[in-house]
């Protein structure tokens, strides 16, 4: 019996979250740690203890030509998302990109208009999506269960430790904020479960931390099914109703597993998630009402290590067997919707995403 090819993965940035990469690549039976890339001395000695190539850029790691990964994992800053899945497209070679996709509207654009040229597998790190929890609330809410989805409501409330911004000013300066450091993973997972987002109106505040940036935001949501929906963020309150603190999938956070952090409601019933309870009407011949008890369950699942299933299926795509689940394209619309935010809390009005393109 012919062996499964073991994959070549080369990790570009080894920060925490590259360094997590490198755990599961060395966990996994389908891939290999090939090479480091990151242009500082702490990288360097890092790469040496894993026993691998280390170089100081993409250029130098495909300038070794037979050494070519079958892979990278784009796991750098923010600004170099783009510009690294530019060499890796160049160079035909499979790309996993850290999320946010890109740091700006024009650079996501600029990649897919590449992409649209010499079209090469690319992935966008947007984890949850690979999550179990999440699969099974979007393909309950697609069974029609719930009826017609007509209402939803989001929450990531935390409190971040003033030690989060001593460690990092940036964090206190605009572009530091809850918004477009947490934000966009909160309108990708809504977006993935009740579909796109049309339109939004929002507020922000800063005068818990007094910070040149929000601590807090509230928004409405208009999806193009027709669905509202409400979202409140904040990186300054005791609570617990965040996803990181109720899904129990990063073991860093402490978990309170009978909360949720989204609630969405239909003309049939409605469900609570991570905790995956739903309410819905027995079927008894009588009328459905707000007189009529609900027949009340929690939906099984089993939990599987977000990351973990992000790499396997990006082994997949570099294989050929599987298209991505999250594309460039796809990616940079939850980051459009999260501009959209910005511009409604500067402007003051609601924002249409087709305005935004």
């Amino acid at each position: 019996m012919t062996q499964p090819r073991v994959a070549n993965i080369a990790v570009a940035g080894a920060g925490v979250i590259g360094r997590r990469h490198i755990e599961l690549i060395e966990a996994s039976p389908r891939t290999r740690l090939c090479a480091v890339v990151d242009p500082s001395p702490a990288s360097k000695a890092f790469a040496t203890d894993k026993g691998v190539p280390h170089v100081d850029s993409l250029e130098a790691l495909f300038a070794k030509g037979s050494s070519k990964p079958d892979g990278v994992i784009l796991a750098t800053p923010n600004h170099l998302h783009v510009a690294g899945a530019l060499i890796c497209a160049e160079h035909g070679v499979p790309a996993l990109i850290e999320k946010p996709v890109a740091d700006s509207l024009a650079a996501g654009r600029q990649l897919v208009d590449a992409l649209a040229r010499k079209p090469v597998p690319m992935l966008v790190g947007h984890h949850r999506r690979h999550s179990s929890t999440l699969q099974l609330a979007r393909r309950t809410i697609e069974s029609g269960q719930l009826g017609r989805v007509v209402t939803v409501m989001g929450s990531a409330q935390f409190y971040k430790p003033d030690s989060y911004f001593q460690q990092g000013a940036w964090r206190t300066q605009a572009g530091g904020g809850p918004i477009l450091i947490n934000l966009i993973h909160e309108m990708d997972n809504l977006r993935y479960l009740c579909g796109e987002i049309e339109s939004v109106h929002a507020i922000a505040s800063s005068a818990v931390r007094n910070f040149a940036v929000e601590d807090t935001a509230v928004m409405t949501l208009k999806f193009t099914s027709g669905a509202l929906g409400t979202f409140t963020l904040s990186d300054t309150v005791a609570s617990p109703r965040s996803w990181e603190q109720t899904s129990g999938e990063n073991a860093a956070y402490p978990r309170y597993p009978t909360e949720d952090c989204y609630f969405i409601a239909g003309t049939q019933g409605s469900l609570a998630v991570p905790t995956m309870r739903t309410w819905t009407y027995a079927d008894t011949g009588k009328e459905p009402g707000w007189w009529t008890p609900f027949t009340e369950q929690t939906l099984a699942l089993d939990a599987v290590d977000p990351l973990a299933a992000q790499l396997d299926h990006f082994c997949d795509l570099i294989a050929g067997k599987a298209e991505p689940i999250i594309t460039v394209s796809d990616a940079l619309q939850s980051l459009l919707t999260v501009e959209a935010i910005r511009r409604s809390i500067a402007t003051g009005s609601a924002v249409a995403l087709q305005d935004m393109l």
